[in-house]
């Protein structure tokens, strides 16, 4: 809509790119990165949900299970990463 070309990844189909994923978890810290208010993450046994203490921990939580990481995630062409719906900073 904005005039970008993109490229979709599908995480449950295609699994999580891992050196995609460690370059967001170093970006925007795993806390950005890991979506505690979604179905998946509050459907995992405690013991794995208070695993997560850091970003290699998370990074171990996401691969297991992509449905935890927040999206869209966006690389950008100018090097930038975000995360999460808003459009309106999509200029």
């Amino acid at each position: 809509e904005n005039g970008h070309a993109y490229q979709f990844h599908d995480f449950k189909k295609q699994g999580v790119p891992e050196t995609a994923l460690a370059a967001w978890l170093a970006a925007l810290g795993w806390e950005v990165v890991l979506n505690k208010q979604g179905t998946t993450w509050k459907k995992l046994p405690d013991e794995v949900n208070l695993s997560v203490q850091d970003a290699a921990s998370a990074k171990a939580v996401l691969l297991a299970n992509s449905s935890c990481i927040k999206r869209p995630v966006i690389d950008w062409d100018d090097g930038r990463v975000t995360v999460g719906y808003y459009p309106e900073t999509w200029g």
